[in-house]
């Protein structure tokens, strides 16, 4: 890598974009010849083909693919340090959300970055929580944000940092909802009923919920999704739980009614990064505004756990 020219992979970067080198050409202001030239350099810089030509656009090798993804890496970060050395402040903010965290949630939480001064790129990856908090630790991320904490054991390095505490709402369509929201909790025993999948946290409090009140209810399905199962919610396949700090977003979107709600399930979120103290301006405002009123008790929310 010692003889790669940062100027060349720049136009590379720029020819692989546009897709063609006339285009490239536009854009960088230079002559066909003179890009060609810059393109070669890389290759042989890099010591493979990047480029091959597909009717009269380039198409990138799986080589030129994988040079593409570090370079657009490399030029983003380049954008950002400059944001950062000229206004003090970064530029984007890479959020990693855990595939177990509602998305009504995951908007909310990120919501106060999008508000900052000079409005930061907010760049957000889905994926299973290990997974995003092992990228966090080596600071591929800014931060998760998740359902749960880090993994206190392993060799992961990370901080926990609680944003909040809300209990959980049974929703269902209008139909079903008229119907088993009289005598709840006890008027779940039987009752078709959407759960999230197994393994995750608000499926373990549910199942332990339940079972001490000594309520079966029928399982229609189990779902990864939190999207997905609010979906079949709606359209009436059965009572669903959601995190009460969404309560009034999931009644307004899925036109869904309340059933009841389990103030003393406590269900937790966390954002969890590499640091022990939280600097990036974005997380801060995440952290800071989810801590001030996102988990506040939603309107009229006396316990309903008969």
């Amino acid at each position: 890598m010692g003889r790669l020219n940062y100027h060349h992979l720049y136009y590379f970067w720029t020819v692989a974009r546009e897709g063609t080198v006339a285009r490239a050409c536009a854009v960088l202001h230079l002559t066909q010849p003179t890009v060609s030239g810059h393109l070669r350099a890389v290759e042989r810089a890099l010591g493979a083909r990047l480029f091959t030509r597909s009717g009269r656009t380039l198409a990138l090798t799986a080589a030129g693919r994988e040079a593409f993804r570090l370079a657009d890496e490399i030029f983003s970060l380049g954008r950002e340090l400059e944001g950062l050395v000229r206004d003090g402040r970064p530029s984007r903010v890479l959020i990693g959300v855990a595939d177990t965290m509602p998305k009504e949630v995951a908007y909310r939480l990120i919501e106060p970055a999008l508000a900052l001064p000079g409005s930061p790129r907010v760049v957000c990856q889905n994926g299973p929580p290990d997974e995003l908090v092992a990228r966090v630790a080596v600071n591929a991320l800014d931060v998760v944000l998740a359902d749960g904490p880090a993994p206190s054991a392993g060799r992961v390095r990370a901080f926990s940092h609680l944003l909040g505490e809300c209990g959980l709402s049974f929703m269902a369509a209008p139909g079903l909802a008229a119907r088993y929201a009289p005598g709840f909790p006890g008027s779940l025993d039987g009752a078709p009923f959407l759960f999230p999948a197994e393994g995750t946290v608000v499926r373990r409090s549910l199942d332990q919920w339940l079972a001490g009140r000594g309520v079966r209810p029928v399982v229609r399905g189990d779902f990864s999704d939190p999207g997905l199962l609010k979906v079949f919610g709606q359209a009436g396949a059965g009572v669903f739980a959601v995190r009460a700090a969404v309560e009034a977003e999931t009644e307004r979107q899925y036109g869904v009614r309340l059933v009841g709600r389990a103030d003393e399930i406590r269900e937790r979120f966390y954002a969890i990064s590499a640091e022990r103290r939280l600097t990036h301006p974005a997380v801060v405002a995440i952290t800071a505004t989810a801590r001030r009123g996102l988990f506040a008790p939603p309107p009229g929310a006396a316990k309903t756990d008969g």
